[in-house]
Order: C-alpha cells, then structure tokens, then sequence
C-alpha cells in the first residue's frame, strides 16, 4: 500500500484511461466531492495512487475523516464503473471527468468544482448568465425571468438555470424561444428528470445547449441533491440574476455561492410588502446590483465580457473616421457584436452607433451578420 507522499506530487494527466476512469470512479463514491478530490490529487499525485492508499494516508488528506476513508476503502470500484458505463452507452451520455481538456474552464476555477460530469448535448466556450428564482413564481415574475433571458440570449449569452419549476423554466424558455443556448444543471442524474413534466423543455434545452449533472445515471432528485446542484450552477456562469425569491429560497444559495465563486450577483426588485420578493429585496440592499432590463446586467458584465473575448490583430483604423465611427471600430476589434451591445458599451445613441455603422460598412471596413450582428472587415 502506498503512504502519502512527503513531498509534493506532481498532477497525473486525465489524458491516461486508467488514470481518467480512477477519477470516474472517486465521482462514484457518494462521500466525495470536488474539493475531497482536489486533495487527493495533491496529495497523491493521481486517483490512481489516491485508490491504493492505506487508510492512514487517505485520513491525513484535508477533508478525507475516518468515515470517507473507510467508504473509499469498501468501495466497489470494479463492480460499480462496469455498471456506471453501461448505463451510460445505453442512456447515450457523455461522461466528462476533472482534468479533462473539455471540462468547462469557468467551472474548473470553483475549490468544489466536481469529479465527474455527465452531459446530454454540447458544450462551448460558454458566456452564461444564470438565472434562477422560485419555484412558486408569479405570472409577473416568469415574464421578467422570459424576457431576460430571451434578450441576453440574443445578444449571445448563454442562460444557466435549474429546470426548476417557476423562474427557472421561464428562463430557459426565454433563450429557446430566442434562439440561444441554455444550459440545465440537475439535482438527479440524467435520466432522472425533474420535475417530470419538464422532460420536454430538458429535450428541447439538450438540443440547444446541454443537461448537466455531478450524480451518477440513477440517482434520485433528492432534497439535499440541490444545495449542490446550484455551486455547479454559479459555477458556470459569469453572474447570478434572482428573480422572485422567499428568505429561505435556493435560489438565494445559489447567490451564496456566486458570492464565494467571485461571480456577479444582481436582482429584480419586488413589491416590498410581497413573500416572494422579500430575498430579491435582501439582496440589493447588501449590495446586488439591481435589474430593471437586459441592459444593466450587460453594462456590468462587458468588462468581463472584453476579457473574454479572444484578441485580434488588426491593422489600425484609416485617418478619416468620425469619432463615432472610430469609437465602434474599436469595440467590434474583440469580435462580433450586436448593435444593441454597442450602443451599450458605447454610451452612444442608437442612431449615432446606426450611423456609424453605416459609415464604416460602405468604408469597408466592418460588415453585418444575421440578426444585427457586427464584425470588423479586416483584411488581417
């Protein structure tokens, strides 16, 4: 049996099938999480190792007690990853394990960031905006959930929510019926669909975005699955937008988390004297930035959003640009952009932007999408 090493290990690469299905398999230990492996791979350099551990060894990982231990010790590993694939070849889902290339980069920042994650559709360099809120919503609360959702998906975000009841359908059916990608994170596993009349919507959001979940095929949308389910939530997304929430709603610990994550979080303010606005309420006055329209959480997000957008080598603008004209020139150099984010980002007028737009096109010098998107012509 191996002991914890005394001096540093260097991470094994997940690139290695034995080390990727020894990380799989810690996914299947009920007792571990995110931050239970990350120890792990300190500790012992890979999953691999971390499995030939003696009690001892694992007991003196941050976070491994006697109980995770022994679970780890008992394990069925053999028996249960043999089950776990088959179930996955016959449901069709994609199994992506920490250390990946694919594991989603924002997700990777978070200190419990999951073992393993099971996906039905695909997934991109995601922009995500999650928008979360109360089951129980009004007919008021949905609509605003929709139409944030529908107008950030336009402009090219992708909505994270729940597949809750309320707010979070809302929000996913908002960027559906605009045309954007949603991501659905479960509290169950992938086959386990909840609340079941939402197995429509989750075919309809895995067409065009993807299910996500950290619980293996099988596992039940169990109360204390939830609580987990909204870090991973947090986790993907640049902010959190809470849209209706009572004190005690998750969509609250979905804040919570956001807050430990570094994330953004805003919220739509409620009628003082309502239930389900009481935690939108709470919120502002700590200091959420509150939300009126699509508009606030962009202009709070676009320096995030320049950051991450991939940089572009062009040669500088002619002489002759008008100030409007250069000051658009500029912001399409980060990529393409809807005209109703340059207006934003520009602080300009909408026909000041229009103009410009205008100009720079018979210039040559930028040229329009679909959908009223822009992008520089630049023949570098």
């Amino acid at each position: 049996m191996d002991s914890m090493p005394r001096e540093p290990v260097a991470e094994a690469p997940a690139t290695d099938p034995a080390e990727r299905e020894a990380r799989w398999a810690l996914g299947l230990v009920p007792q571990l999480g995110g931050a239970a492996l990350k120890g792990l791979l300190a500790a012992f350099g890979s999953a691999t190792r971390a499995w030939e551990a003696d009690p001892q060894a694992l007991q003196a990982v941050p976070g491994i007690g006697p109980a995770v231990a022994r679970a780890m010790r008992r394990f069925p590993r053999a028996r249960a990853l043999r089950e776990e694939r088959a179930r996955v070849a016959e449901a069709g889902v994609r199994v992506i394990v920490w250390g990946d290339p694919d594991y989603p980069a924002r997700l990777r920042e978070i200190a419990s960031a999951p073992p393993v994650l099971y996906l039905r559709g695909g997934l991109e360099e995601e922009a995500g905006i999650a928008i979360v809120g109360a089951r129980h919503a009004t007919a008021y609360g949905e609509g605003v959930a929709n139409e944030l959702a529908a107008e950030l998906g336009r402009r090219g975000l992708t909505v994270v929510s729940g597949l809750a009841r309320g707010i979070d359908a809302a929000a996913h059916r908002g960027a559906l019926e605009a045309g954007g990608r949603t991501l659905a994170v479960l509290g169950s596993g992938l086959d386990q669909i909840y609340p079941p009349e939402h197995r429509g919507l989750a075919a309809e959001v895995a067409a065009h975005g993807a299910l996500l979940s950290e619980f293996p095929l099988g596992t039940a949308p169990l109360r204390r699955h939830f609580p987990r389910r909204n870090r991973i939530i947090s986790g993907l997304s640049l902010g959190v937008i809470v849209v209706e929430a009572g004190v005690g709603s998750g969509a609250l610990i979905t804040a919570h988390h956001a807050l430990e994550q570094g994330r953004e979080v805003f919220a739509v303010p409620g009628r003082v004297h309502a239930r389900y606005s009481e935690g939108c309420n709470r919120l502002i006055k700590a200091g959420a930035k509150l939300v009126e329209t699509w508009e606030d959480v962009l202009c709070e997000l676009a320096p995030q959003l320049r950051r991450q957008a991939p940089q572009r080598v062009a040669a500088p603008p002619p002489p002759h640009l008008t100030a409007a004209e250069r000051q658009v020139f500029d912001l399409l150099a980060e990529g393409p952009l809807h005209i109703d984010a340059l207006i934003v980002r520009a602080a300009l007028a909408g026909g000041r932007v229009a103009s410009a737009l205008v100009g720079l096109e018979m210039k040559g010098l930028v040229r329009q999408l679909a959908g009223k998107v822009f992008e520089r012509h630049d023949s570098s």
